[in-house]
């Protein structure tokens, strides 16, 4: 038994680097930085300079080295702002409580701590705030804290300030130098690539659906899945969204690069996932419908569905490789909205009329309702898409010569062309020819 519960911790091991080897590399690089900055401890003209000071840039390691590189800058940036500002503070709260006497001091001193905690706290309830600045307020409440309190003990107040801020600057440059120069993780780009990701999940589901409701096929079911983590990816494109504000300019991601519009296509293509639980749960539903029944809607709905998918399929592969949206997704959103206007009509027209079980046709017909409300979401996000090739500058794709998957195109022959040496007019009344 002990043998296979460590076969299975090696198994475990292995899976979550072959995941992702870069988290392999990424504990690499936090060994390297806490070695490299544990030198101000270990070599003693540093350690004389900073003392026991110097233990705060190992701290400052630990906790702001993280795995993408916008987190890292943006936990840095915080810890030093903070720290700066507070230390700054806590000094002159420190001189301002010995100008009051020794008596008031202390109570002077109690006052500028609760007043300063009390307003950062409340200031860290504000969404924008906690959102980018939550950890920069808790570093700023503790070193105004640490700061000011330890004055009333110490009396080398701004030798203590200066050690503790040179510390933490130094090792938060270790952790944005070398997360940002020795392979880096950028989240900008995790989040970019998590959008195009999540758009073909959805359009793989559409291209499968219609084959699998209506039992045209025995397809592989493992793409009809997929989609479901789609629906819990709002708090990880959020906070990928976050961190990349962060990031400097890297590849084809310029300074000030649109992250929101990630986010509203994000959000439009969860609203694709949520019709998408609905259609799966008629897949997998108790009631049973028909073979009969589904034919009469059959030949529309899959039409939608392949059309819808087919289009997002095209939105996510310009969105992936940076590019403007072709034509080719427009024609299948038309062909998906022609389809969608037929099934409206098919429905109004009652084709089932009443001898057919009610709850049955009652399913099929909230399935084809569906579709049809995808229809809309499709091309909501293809709007969208387009926002973000234009806010982003994505690059214009080459005009080449498309074949249109339309079987009908393909069968059409141009005309003949006849090389004519000669002019026929033909004159009907007298049923004669002129030959010039």
């Amino acid at each position: 038994m002990m043998k296979a519960k460590m076969v299975d911790i090696c198994r475990s091991i292995m899976k979550v680097g072959k995941d992702d080897p870069r988290r392999v590399i990424h504990s690499v690089k936090v060994g390297f930085a806490l070695t490299l900055v544990s030198i101000l401890y270990y070599y003693e003209p540093l350690y004389q300079n900073f003392g026991v000071s110097a233990m705060w840039a190992v701290i400052t390691v630990v906790v702001v080295f993280e795995y993408s590189v916008g987190a890292t800058i943006g936990k840095g940036l915080n810890r030093g702002m903070a720290t700066l500002l507070a230390a700054a503070l806590g000094i002159g709260a420190h001189h301002l409580a010995i100008l009051s006497g020794h008596i008031a001091q202390p109570f002077l001193l109690a006052l500028f701590v609760f007043l300063q905690a009390a307003i950062t706290t409340f200031m860290r309830f504000f969404p924008k705030i906690k959102a980018r600045y939550d950890y920069g307020m808790l570093i700023f409440i503790l070193t105004f804290s640490l700061i000011s309190v330890s004055g009333y003990r110490v009396d080398e107040i701004i030798n203590l300030a200066h050690k503790r801020l040179s510390t933490i600057l130094i090792g938060s440059s270790a952790c944005l130098v070398i997360s940002t120069l020795i392979s880096p993780v950028w989240a900008g780009q995790d989040l970019h690539n998590l959008v195009a990701l999540n758009m073909e999940k959805v359009a793989n589901f559409l291209l499968g659906f219609g084959a699998e409701y209506f039992k045209a096929s025995e397809d592989d079911k493992s793409c009809l899945e997929a989609y479901k983590s789609v629906l819990n990816s709002k708090t990880t494109e959020e906070s990928l969204a976050n961190f990349a504000r962060w990031e400097p300019a890297h590849g084809r991601f310029q300074f000030r690069h649109p992250w929101n519009q990630y986010l509203q296509l994000a959000a439009l293509t969860r609203q694709c996932a949520y019709r998408i639980e609905a259609l799966n749960g008629y897949l997998n539903s108790d009631i049973k419908t028909s073979v009969e029944i589904r034919s009469v809607i059959q030949e529309t709905c899959t039409k939608i569905s392949k059309e819808s998918g087919r289009a997002l399929m095209e939105l996510s592969i310009a969105v992936k490789k940076m590019n403007q949206p072709c034509s080719a997704h427009t024609v299948h959103i038309e062909n998906a909205k022609r389809a969608a206007k037929s099934l409206k009509s098919l429905l109004k027209s009652n084709p089932w009329g009443d001898n057919y079980d009610l709850l049955q046709v009652i399913s099929v017909v909230t399935v084809a309702s569906i579709l049809i409300d995808m229809v809309n979401c499709t091309e909501k996000l293809a709007e969208s898409v387009f926002e973000l090739a234009s806010k982003a500058n994505f690059k214009k794709q080459e005009p080449t010569a498309n074949v249109s998957s339309d079987k009908s195109l393909q069968n059409v022959k141009s005309p003949p062309t006849v090389d004519c040496h000669h002019t026929v007019i033909n004159i009907p009344e007298d049923r004669t020819t002129i030959l010039l």
